[in-house]
C-alpha cells in the first residue's frame, strides 16, 4: 500500500487503511479478531508487510457499530482534553441530565458511552462552541489525523486595530511555531467580529493570529466542523451524532 513501509506495525498498517486508530488495532489484535491474509494475529508488535490482506472478525465490527460520537456544545471553564489546574474536562459534561431532550438527543444516555470516549480536536478553556468527542477512533483520525482535510468555522469577537495588510495576512501569509500556516478563510461578519474557516487547529491559533495583526479576541465560538453545524445545541447539552451525519 502507497505510502506504508514494508514490514511496518500491524496495528500502523491497520491505522493508515482507515481501519481503525492506533490505539483500536492494539484492541483489536490483543483479542485476536485481526486476520492477515487468513491467520489470525494476536501478538501485539507484529510486523506485516504492505501488500498484506486485513480482515476484521464480525465482532470487532460489531463492537465498532455500538461505538458513539457526540457532539457537545461546551461553555467557557472547560477544558477539551486533559485537565488543567481550576478547569474541569468537558467530558464532565456527558451524563443525562445534559443531554438534548427528546428523539434530536439521540439514544439516551448509558455510561457505557463513556468508555473511551475522548475529544476529536481541541477548543480552548476560554472558547465555546462544537466540541466533538467520540469512541471510533476512525472519527478522530478524519478529524485530527496529520492528511486530515477537514474544515472548521468560527465567529470571533475582536478588538482593536488591524493592520493595514492584516486581512490578506490571516488568509495566508502567517507562521506560528516556525511553521507557516495552511491558507483560510477570513472575512468580516460585522464590524468587530471575524468568519473564520480553518483546515488546521494549533494550539490557540486564531487567537495569535489575531494578535500577531493587532487585533484581540474577546470570544470566540465553533459552530461548524466539516458537514456538521452546531444549531440550535444549547450551551453546556450534548446529542449523539446521527446516523446520517457525516462530517
Amino acid at each position: 500500500m502507497t505510502g506504508v513501509p514494508v514490514d511496518d506495525r500491524l496495528s500502523k498498517v491497520m491505522a493508515a487503511r482507515g481501519l481503525c486508530s492506533r490505539r483500536e488495532a492494539d484492541e483489536l489484535i490483543a483479542r485476536g479478531w485481526v486476520r492477515v491474509d487468513g491467520r489470525v494475529v494476536s501478538e501485539l508488535g507484529t510486523r506485516v508487510g504492505a501488500g498484506v490482506s486485513i480482515e476484521l472478525d464480525p465482532r470487532a465490527e460489531r463492537q465498532r457499530d455500538r461505538r458513539v460520537t457526540i457532539l457537545l456544545n461546551k461553555p467557557v471553564g472547560y477544558v477539551s482534553g486533559q485537565p488543567e489546574p481550576g478547569c474541569t474536562p468537558a467530558v464532565a459534561l456527558i451524563g443525562p441530565e445534559s443531554q438534548l431532550a427528546g428523539a434530536a438527543g439521540g439514544p439516551r444516555f448509558r455510561p457505557t458511552m463513556l468508555q473511551g470516549l475522548a475529544p476529536a480536536g481541541r477548543l480552548d478553556v476560554d472558547s465555546t462552541g462544537l466540541l466533538v468527542l467520540t469512541q471510533d477512533g476512525r472519527v478522530a483520525r478524519r478529524l485530527v489525523g496529520n492528511d486530515s482535510d477537514v474544515d472548521k468555522e468560527y465567529l470571533v469577537r475582536v478588538e482593536g486595530r488591524l493592520q493595514a495588510d492584516g486581512l490578506a495576512l490571516l488568509r495566508h501569509g502567517l507562521s506560528l511555531d516556525g511553521h507557516a500556516l495552511r491558507p483560510a478563510l477570513v472575512e468580516w461578519q460585522n464590524r468587530d467580529q471575524l468568519r473564520f474557516v480553518l483546515r488546521e487547529g494549533r494550539k490557540r491559533q486564531i487567537r495569535r493570529m489575531c494578535e500577531l495583526v493587532g487585533l484581540t479576541v474577546t470570544g470566540l465560538k465553533r459552530v461548524r466542523i466539516g458537514r456538521v453545524p452546531l444549531g440550535d445545541l444549547p450551551p453546556g447539552q450534548w446529542r449523539v451524532m446521527r446516523a446520517g451525519e457525516s462530517f
